[in-house]
């Protein structure tokens, strides 16, 4: 407990993710509501393929019990990971607050100025992905609403029991009205905890940059002394982006491939949709998983140009009045800038927009050819 109260006061960029984390007791805290929270959704998860694969009912119902069936398993994944692996991210985080501080304590005006708008912008994305989150829930509980036929949230498979009975129906309804705020707890805090990291390496580079721009302004005889200090900043730099890969970066795969099937899935049911209502809450949908994935792309290409951009500031510098001892030491601080941090994907990819706009390209060529067959 001690950690956590550390980590939430003296870490603001997370805002009010990990007390969410702590809550469900995925991470800091060890209890009974992890479980509350993932052992019905592995269950439901496990009945929605079932209904998918015995199914009888229309096209569109199928097609959105799908789409929710991998929003779901994506879901239980982030929490399992969080559970299996909550020590590893827990020094993580530890190695981030000590980054942090550092950067707070700061004499440099400049640094503290860095540091707050990056803790800003983390907040102001945190809401943004949690309003996003509490609209796709209420989009869940009332698209059944108005279809024209009795249906529930998110489709499940029940042996024995007619669903859509009364009063099974509405007894079913409550319950999964009730998990759909649980899941975004699952699902929204982790996005806002990666993209946290993120952000964080983003503020390292920039803080860099920031000390390869004052080395002007230092005596010749503390020029060295100055890059020596900027090459163990980026070897911390380095290290965090790495650390955050060996936790993320498989996930990252999933979630390419699941990002894409349900885009694909969102397209067609917006093909498919008999009312306009049930077109609006299908974009509510599309608009949520595309703003998610779009703000883990966007800080990923950010982070990876910003370490390029570490080298472009060792080389403006005013290298060729230095020492032939200090060029030395500035060209292998170059050298190795300029290779970028890149927060990858399966491992091998790099994350950035130019991936994603080639997955877009994809999925548009996969809803042109929906639209001439359904349209």
């Amino acid at each position: 407990m001690k950690l956590l109260a550390m980590s939430t006061t003296e870490m603001p960029i997370f805002g009010n993710t990990l007390k969410l984390m702590e809550f469900w007791s995925y991470l800091f805290v060890h209890n009974w509501r992890r479980y509350v929270a993932m052992t019905p959704y592995v269950m439901i998860n496990a009945t929605q393929y079932v209904d998918i694969y015995l199914s009888t009912e229309p096209l569109d119902f199928i097609i959105r019990n799908a789409y929710l069936a991998v929003l779901f398993t994506n879901t239980i994944v982030r929490g399992v990971l969080l559970c299996v692996h909550r020590h590893r991210y827990e020094r993580f985080l530890e190695l981030i607050k000590s980054y942090y501080i550092q950067l707070q304590n700061s004499e440099d005006p400049h640094i503290i100025q860095l540091v707050a708008e990056t803790t800003r912008l983390s907040n102001s994305i945190a809401r943004i992905n949690l309003l996003m989150g509490t609209c796709t829930c209420i989009g869940f509980v009332i698209y059944p609403i108005f279809g024209s036929e009795r249906v529930l949230p998110y489709g499940m498979y029940v042996p024995g029991i007619d669903k859509y009975a009364s009063p099974y129906y509405e007894f079913f309804f409550v319950v999964q009205a009730i998990m759909a705020p649980m899941g975004c707890c699952m699902y929204i805090p982790y996005t806002n905890l990666v993209v946290t990291f993120t952000l964080f390496a983003i503020l390292m580079c920039r803080v860099l940059r920031h000390k390869l721009q004052k080395l002007q302004h230092f005596h010749r005889s503390k020029v060295q002394q100055q890059i020596i200090w900027c090459i163990r900043y980026h070897n911390k730099l380095a290290g965090v982006v790495h650390a955050k890969n060996s936790l993320t970066t498989n996930l990252y795969l999933v979630e390419f491939l699941c990002f894409g099937a349900m885009l694909c899935v969102l397209l067609f049911s917006l093909i498919i949709a008999q009312t306009v209502a049930q077109t609006i809450i299908v974009i509510f949908y599309m608009v949520m998983i595309f703003a998610n994935s779009v703000v883990l792309y966007y800080v990923a290409n950010e982070l990876y140009f910003q370490s390029l951009y570490v080298a472009i500031a060792a080389y403006e510098t005013n290298w060729m009045d230095y020492s032939i001892e200090t060029q030395k030491t500035l060209k292998f601080l170059i050298m190795r800038s300029q290779k970028p941090l890149a927060i990858l994907v399966g491992g091998v990819y790099p994350m950035n927009l130019k991936m994603l706009q080639s997955l877009l390209n994809v999925i548009y060529s996969f809803f042109t050819l929906l639209r001439r067959i359904y349209g």
